[in-house]
């Protein structure tokens, strides 16, 4: 039984920091992409950084979050993370985590498991 399971969302001010974690069970982690995925109200849900766990751990990110977002990994633990600094109001969503083979995908059909998610909330 795949899951994963998000924390660490929550409610901050323009510019503030906060850091998301996502714990995988039941999944062969190891050797394949992590993603994390949000949804704003009314948008569809985008992709804002997936990382391989294996390998060379190359990591992708959206246009909007580069610079300030990074996505990290700890094998060990069977967790993802999301570092987000500078946060602006426009990172308002809810905040998935989601796992497939390949990082090639950018939509969210790409991805077969998913967690339930955690809400983040910027206010200006």
């Amino acid at each position: 039984h795949v899951q994963l399971v998000e924390s660490g969302g929550g409610s901050v001010q323009a510019g503030g920091s906060l850091r998301l974690s996502c714990v995988v069970s039941g999944y062969t982690y190891s050797g394949n992409c992590m993603a994390w995925f949000r949804q704003a109200p009314g948008k569809e849900r985008e992709r804002v950084a997936a990382i391989y766990t294996g390998g060379s751990s190359s990591a992708y990110y959206a246009d909007s979050v580069k610079g300030r977002f990074t996505v990290s990994k700890d094998n060990a633990k069977n967790t993802l993370y999301l570092q987000m600094n500078s946060l602006k109001p426009e990172d308002t969503g809810m905040y998935h985590c989601a796992a497939d083979l390949l990082c090639a995908g950018w939509v969210a059909r790409d991805y077969t498991y998913w967690g339930q998610g955690t809400q983040v909330t910027v206010s200006s």
